[in-house]
């Protein structure tokens, strides 16, 4: 009977529904927005003209604080890098404790205490918060700059700054900072390490004294405080803080490019591109049509369900995912389109990005399309307010922007009357396909071709300084595949060096997208094999090979293989592939050319395998070393490319073998670094397991 009851239930309303007549070829009309109460936190200013915020929450016996500086953007010159650098030395120590007892003081309170360029931000259980916020004041108050942590603060850029010049994105970041907006403009400066070195405790200092002010700060409490504890708190750590004028530098507004023109960083060793496509535009938060602006950005790039995303993703499958934005700000905002695509997919990837821009700007937005993106900005707006901060947000937008008092209240009254044509004006003016810098960051000489008819196609270093096209070198005629792989096994120690190993064992750490993990491969040569990356002691990736048996496990699934994954093996037991191809026959080589691999010079020798696998080697022109391999996988969005890259080698009994390579799948990196290796330890082939 229960089974008969239950199966009624389902039944029921799929009859009622079959009476129905629904006519699917119309959209339903949407109904009326919600009315959603916005709560207004409480608010009051200090005599030297410090506006505090005050959101009350109950829930938790915690309170955060945040005191913001709302200045102006300032040019930083040739010194680039010392806000940011004045921001983290702020927390560095104040005039009345060093930073070791601070750090002691802010753990045995059990808070956090942080700090910006703008800002100082702290928050703890609440009978500890009025402690935490005397040393949140100290901070913002009496600094002290010490110089020791300042160098300290340098040694770390520095750092930052040698690896951002290996990261596409922060490549990119850099050179469409300094394109759209200039040298001389504030967003268009680029930290360099001629500008972080120049950079000393009194400019820092300087800029403190400048711009640290109440009047131009606002103060939010959010937690388990009331208005008059809060009142209390500012008054007595922040209320002899003296106010003085700031200055309000002003810059040339950038313009868009009279033509749309394309930008590469020429990337030899990437196996995708970075594509970025900008305008810079008038848009202020808040004006009259920022809501209908958002809207129509959600609909062209917001997420998983906007057009560019179901284009370039799910249609093509040139990227894992393409998105745009439409940012407002103060002084110049911008529109951004972007994606990471397969090098062999640019061209048809910036084609595709203009199909759905036009398509934009020239076709109305179906109903159905419309509603869905609007119902979505809704829910999200709604599930924002379950936050107490964001309220104290809203507030401060609102004082920040001068936005309306009821901005926020009649926001979704107000993106409910976001209609089709509202999305089509808003495209037209800030969607500009023939006015954009097209950023791409990649391997110029994969990608160029083709990309002429988007416009002038222009080349920049990795600071966004113009430079003359890269020149391909000829290979000269004496140079074959056999030369190189000869140079390249001499340059490893030769082949009596090479054929004294019997056995290696390496030990060391792998680092992956912030995880370690250890790293382990032993070789029973001439055809033993077995590598092994694992954390805690848990296997998470491990290959073998040995008597003509393979076998590759991953996460504990034993992985089903092809002829030519065996192959592979194969030639990864051999430890030199140069001496096994050449032995076994079937492979055949050609010398693509000549191409930079860390910024040297290095042939590209392209192999055909007996399996019909092709991959490259690349061997540095002046060491011989082979120093980077690319490879192509199948994977469950399609083929990746794979790029190993050796870094540093070093010698066993007589024998170079690399012991730093990192391994770039193009979503994310492994970094390996040897610790240990051993040579003929009398390893036997019964020991791989």
């Amino acid at each position: 009977m229960k089974k008969i009851f239950f199966s009624f239930l389902i039944a029921a309303p799929v009859a009622l529904l079959a009476q129905v007549k629904i006519d699917r070829t119309k959209a339903p009309k949407p109904g009326p927005a919600p009315v959603i109460k916005v709560g207004e936190p409480a608010s009051f200013t200090l005599a030297n003209g410090l506006r505090v915020f005050v959101v009350q929450n109950t829930k938790l016996p915690r309170v955060s604080a945040t005191l913001t500086i709302d200045r102006e953007a300032i040019a930083e010159g040739d010194k680039a890098g010392l806000v940011s650098m004045a921001g983290q030395l702020l927390r560095r120590g104040t005039s009345t404790m060093k930073k070791a007892v601070l750090d002691e003081e802010i753990d045995f309170l059990g808070a956090n205490i942080n700090t910006s360029a703008k800002n100082v931000s702290g928050g703890s259980l609440k009978n500890n918060f009025p402690k935490v916020f005397a040393l949140m004041a100290d901070i913002a108050l009496r600094p002290s700059f010490p110089a020791d942590e300042l160098e300290k603060i340098r040694r770390q850029a520095l750092s930052a700054l040698a690896q951002n010049k290996e990261d596409a994105n922060a490549i990119a970041s850099n050179v469409v900072s300094r394109l759209v907006y200039g040298k001389t403009h504030p967003y268009g400066e680029v930290e360099t390490e001629e500008s972080v070195k120049k950079v000393i405790v009194e400019d820092i200092r300087a800029y403190y004294n400048t711009y640290w002010k109440p009047n131009i700060a606002y103060l939010i409490f959010v937690g388990d405080i009331t208005t008059e504890e809060a009142r209390k708190l500012a008054e007595t750590h922040l209320g002899s803080w003296q106010k003085a004028d700031v200055p309000a530098p002003s810059f040339t507004t950038p313009a868009p490019p009279a033509k749309t023109y394309i930008a590469i960083v020429d990337r030899p060793s990437s196996v995708q591109s970075v594509i970025n496509l900008v305008t810079p535009v008038l848009y202020k938060p808040g004006q009259p049509d920022a809501i209908a602006g958002s809207v129509m950005n959600t609909l062209l790039g917001g997420g998983s369900s906007s057009r560019l995303y179901k284009n370039l993703r799910e249609k093509y499958g040139f990227t894992y995912g393409a998105y745009s934005q439409l940012t407002a700000d103060r002084l110049v905002g911008n529109f951004t389109a972007s994606a990471s695509v397969r090098n062999e997919k640019t061209d048809s990837a910036i084609g595709q990005f203009f199909v759905e821009l036009n398509r934009l700007r020239k076709e109305s937005v179906g109903a159905e399309e419309l509603n869905q993106t609007k119902n979505e900005m809704s829910g999200g707006f709604a599930r924002s307010l379950e936050s107490p901060a964001t309220i104290a947000n809203f507030a401060l937008n609102v004082a920040r922007y001068g936005l309306p008092k009821d901005y926020y209240q009649n926001y979704l009254k107000n993106l409910s009357a976001v209609d089709a044509p509202m999305v089509q004006s808003v495209a037209t003016k800030y969607v500009l396909p023939g006015n954009m810098h097209i950023v791409i960051v990649g391997n110029a000489k994969q990608i160029a071709p083709g990309l002429e008819k988007y416009g002038e196609v222009k080349y920049f270093d990795v600071y966004g300084n113009e430079k003359a096209a890269p020149t391909e070198k000829k290979v000269d005629a004496g140079v074959t595949a056999q030369t190189v792989f000869s140079k390249a096994i001499e340059a490893q120690g030769g082949e009596a060096a090479i054929g004294s190993l019997k056995d290696v064992t390496m030990t060391g750490a792998a680092s992956v997208m912030g995880q370690n993990l250890d790293f382990s491969a032993q070789y029973v040569l001439p055809s033993g094999y077995l590598q092994n990356l694992s954390m805690g002691g848990m296997s998470l990736a491990k290959q073998l090979t040995k008597n003509g048996t393979y076998s590759v496990v991953q996460q504990g699934m034993e992985q089903t293989l092809k002829e030519e994954n065996k192959e592979e093996l194969d030639e990864a037991a051999s430890l030199i592939p140069e001496i096994y191809m050449q032995k076994k026959g079937g492979y055949s080589y050609t010398v693509k050319g000549i191409e930079q691999v860390e910024g040297k010079d290095a042939y590209n020798v392209e192999v055909k395998s007996p399996k019909g696998r092709v991959f490259n080697f690349y061997y540095e022109l002046a060491s011989g070393l082979r120093v980077k391999e690319t490879r192509t996988q199948e994977t469950p969005a399609g083929n990746a490319t794979i790029t190993i890259t050796n870094t540093e080698f070093k010698s066993y009994n007589g024998v170079k073998l690399p012991v730093k390579t990192t391994l770039d799948t193009g979503q994310f990196k492994i970094n390996i670094e040897l610790a240990d290796v051993k040579v003929n330890q009398g390893l036997k082939l019964d020991d791989l397991k």
